[in-house]
């Protein structure tokens, strides 16, 4: 059976992750897939159909019946997500929804529910896949794997400055504990916790600009993809 590349590209939240696969799937021509919007969108489900996240049951169902789109809008190029027919574009990307995602994200039913639909973005030319455990337990046959790191006070202030404009509360000492908290629940949960995979290129993207880690990534993928 012929399946279609993959480049997997891991790492923590803020560490740059999203903006830097959607340019690489742009400039390969490839399908894109947040995998950290899915857990997100199930949490934003949940609160809006009244359930608890401690509900595993409940939980497990709505990921698995989620009802959701990948658009990409025609004005700007960026992605929309259109849950239960509604964008909920910048609603799923809240600091209320991040945590409540990544509580979501540690439970094993949960997971297992939205496996299959997430290797079902496997289709050519290729995947860009974004997330957590994309190259470990996603795609663990990833022809490249990527895991991006930075230093947990340099993604809390890429944060605070996206957030700053819209939320004058916004406190950056604030954010970094939760970054920190999130970090914490992410590589100790017993399912899928976020580490490199054993044959992923780390990139620390502490220093770098966007542009700086997407060329390294494209190197690594020119290397990789031609052997």
């Amino acid at each position: 059976m012929v399946t279609a590349p993959v480049i997997a590209i891991d790492g923590p939240s803020g560490a740059g992750k999203g903006t830097v696969s959607q340019q690489v799937a742009q400039r390969l021509g490839w399908h894109f897939l947040d995998s950290g919007a899915l857990y997100r969108l199930v949490a934003l489900a949940a609160r809006n159909h009244g359930i608890a996240l401690d509900n595993v049951e409940a939980l497990r169902t709505l990921a698995a019946h989620l009802d959701v789109q990948f658009r990409v809008a025609e004005g700007d190029g960026q992605p929309g997500v259109i849950l239960e027919g509604e964008d909920v574009s910048g609603a799923i990307r809240s600091e209320e929804i991040g945590n409540a995602a990544s509580r979501v994200a540690a439970l094993p039913a949960v997971r297992a529910a939205l496996l299959e639909r997430q290797r079902a973005f496997r289709v050519p030319p290729g995947l860009v896949a974004d997330g957590r455990d994309m190259g470990t337990v996603v795609f663990p046959d990833a022809e490249v794997k990527i895991f991006l790191v930075a230093d947990a006070a340099e993604r809390a202030r890429r944060r605070y400055l996206q957030l700053k404009g819209g939320d004058p509360d916004v406190r950056l000492e604030d954010l970094l504990r939760e970054i920190t908290e999130r970090d914490r629940r992410d590589t100790e949960r017993s399912v899928a916790p976020l580490k490199p995979a054993a044959d992923a290129v780390t990139i620390d993207t502490t220093s770098l600009g966007v542009d700086q880690v997407v060329e390294r990534v494209m190197a690594v993928c020119e290397e990789r993809l031609a052997q």
